[in-house]
């Protein structure tokens, strides 16, 4: 049985993060983003289910120097690899 397309575009949202993740470990300055444009918050996690940020680390991105958003890269890692199944 084949899955329909937006059964396969969430299935691949982890994927897709880890690859932003691997981006973003090699920027040694202006660290991307890991928003794809997936926009809805989970109320089990309080994640977003596109990104796995919180609310807070998503309205402090913008402002945040590139230390910082490497340490929010991270927890979306730690995120990634804990709700692997």
């Amino acid at each position: 049985m084949t899955q329909t397309p937006v059964v396969e575009a969430v299935q691949d949202i982890p994927e897709r993060i880890a690859a932003r993740a691997l981006l973003a470990r090699a920027a040694a300055e202006n660290v991307p983003s890991p928003c794809i444009s997936v926009c809805r918050m989970s109320v089990a996690s309080g994640l977003c289910e596109g990104c796995y940020r919180t609310l807070d680390e998503i309205r402090s991105w913008s402002k945040a120097d590139d230390e910082v958003r490497r340490t929010i890269w991270s927890r979306i890692e730690r995120r990634l690899v804990e709700s692997a199944p």
